[in-house]
């Protein structure tokens, strides 16, 4: 539809369509942040809208319910953590297995926190569960795959599930109590044994 009050040379795309895309990761990192500092409860239009510095109306214009929302936030939060880890970098070289996990914590504390409050949020709300389990399947699978390519033969869901853990739990750690070293040490020790485990020298 066309705005009658405009004239007809300057119809067209309004800046807000054009920039769709900007406009709606701007509202979803906003919205990892509200969670990542007072959980899924105080999430609202409101208070994403607020702290994107934005009008209530243009939320609920792009993601329609909270519903929506919610799904379209776990989805970027997982998403943006795979590109800043280097877990599915493909270089099948040990040395680079988790390169990015520290540096990934410490640029992005919210999209972790916003993570591990939807984790806790799904034990008293399983229809969080169907959302959490679909994206947290391209971490197991990310994981899978970088392990297929550092060891011999194909890697069972145990072994991938047992790294993903390990992964997982160390950027709890370095979250609440920081200690990047700690990280960088242990990143070396689960190397060191993948490395046993694919027969190649411990070089750490």
């Amino acid at each position: 539809m066309t705005d009658p009050a405009r004239p007809a040379d300057e119809r067209g795309p309004r800046k807000r369509v054009t920039n769709y895309g900007t406009g709606r990761v701007a509202l979803l990192d906003a919205a990892v942040r509200v969670v990542a500092r007072g959980g899924l409860r105080k999430l609202t239009y409101r208070a994403v809208a607020q702290e994107a510095g934005v009008t209530h109306g243009l939320v609920v214009h792009h993601f329609g319910s909270r519903d929506a929302l919610i799904e379209e936030a776990v989805t970027h939060a997982i998403r943006s953590s795979l590109a800043s880890s280097a877990l599915d970098i493909g270089t099948g070289s040990l040395a680079d297995f988790s390169a990015g996990l520290v540096h990934m914590v410490e640029s992005g504390p919210e999209l972790q926190a916003f993570q591990y409050e939807l984790l806790l949020e799904a034990r008293r709300r399983p229809e969080l569960l169907s959302h959490l389990r679909s994206l947290y399947e391209e971490y197991f699978e990310a994981t899978r795959r970088e392990l297929d390519r550092v060891l011999p033969g194909p890697v069972g869901r145990g072994m991938s599930r047992l790294v993903f853990a390990a992964l997982e739990g160390l950027v709890l750690h370095q979250l609440v109590f920081g200690e990047r070293e700690v990280t960088e040490e242990a990143l070396a020790e689960l190397r060191g044994l993948l490395a046993g485990l694919a027969g190649e020298p411990d070089e750490h």
